[in-house]
């Protein structure tokens, strides 16, 4: 298995400009000599929710973009779509090549997004795939509940269970109160085999705060994560339930914070634009200083 130097191996924390804020990944620029194991190897040594690895140039198909072909790596496998990861990378491409547009061929399929210089800061805005939303069996969402210890008159009756998908698969759990979305503790093996079983990457659950606000917690037990401080494919898929629900708008903006109950708070903005189904994630983010003696 091939090995690279520590040097090759950048941090960025993405949906925060706070390195202790955000959701941090490793992103390895050129991962063309790495073969599957030893992707899954750095992913498991960085320990973060997911890793991106660009293996090769990709044709784009809008003119003037970069593209490459990125893979996401959890600790425990690999995920065909990582939102923050894919964030983190066009950040890192950008502060070494500069700002513009960017296309990453995923296993989900082409991932548009632009980088943006905003004042001091970069702002990168991933395009996603197009979603879908399905309806959840009675029992799956027992069951779900079951793992997470949370009563069925915990859940708001607005905001029905449902998976979403937009590169990845979510269900979507909406607590009644913010008091119930921050007491998060969960039973990790239960509900690493309903995820297994009904293949999704995270649960997306969420509070509303406002018609346009809301705050997010994801378990990933699958991925070896107890949780993800802030995720980007979770919230694309969360701006599909919405619209597909009648929740919102056809065309509508919406901030979502997460990590706050993690103490890696984290803010990502979703924008939803009528006669595109895709859904547009943004966010800032910035490099992570690399252990001491690295």
């Amino acid at each position: 298995m091939t090995e690279l130097p520590e040097t090759a191996i950048l941090r960025y924390t993405a949906f925060s400009s706070d390195p202790e804020g955000g959701n941090p990944a490793g992103v390895v620029l050129d991962a063309s000599a790495l073969d599957d194991a030893g992707m899954l190897a750095v992913a498991a040594e960085l320990g973060y929710s997911e890793s991106a690895f660009l293996t090769g140039p990709a044709e784009a198909s809008a003119p003037g973009a970069r593209g490459y072909v990125i893979r996401y790596f959890s600790p425990k496998a690999e995920v065909p779509f990582c939102g923050h990861a894919t964030v983190a990378t066009a950040l890192a491409l950008a502060e070494r090549d500069g700002p513009g547009d960017l296309e990453f061929s995923t296993a989900a399929g082409p991932v548009p997004v632009t980088v943006a210089r905003e004042g001091a800061e970069l702002r990168a805005t991933l395009t996603s795939v197009e979603p879908h939303v399905t309806e959840v069996a009675p029992e799956d969402v027992t069951e779900a509940l079951a793992a997470l210890d949370w009563p069925a008159g915990d859940l708001d009756p607005a905001l029905p269970p449902r998976i979403a998908y937009a590169g990845a698969r979510h269900l979507v759990l909406a607590a009644a109160t913010r008091e119930r979305l921050a007491a998060l503790s969960y039973d990790f093996a239960r509900l690493e085999a309903l995820m297994h079983r009904l293949d999704l990457t995270t649960l997306q659950l969420v509070w509303r705060a406002s018609e346009t606000v809301f705050h997010v917690r994801d378990p990933f037990p699958v991925g070896g994560v107890v949780e993800d401080p802030a995720t980007g494919a979770a919230a694309a898929a969360f701006g599909a339930y919405l619209r597909a629900l009648s929740q919102v708008p056809e065309t509508a903006g919406l901030t979502l914070h997460q990590g706050e109950d993690m103490g890696r708070p984290g803010t990502l903005t979703v924008t939803l634009r009528a006669g595109d189904a895709r859904v547009r994630v943004s966010g800032t983010g910035t490099a992570i200083p690399a252990p001491a003696g690295a």
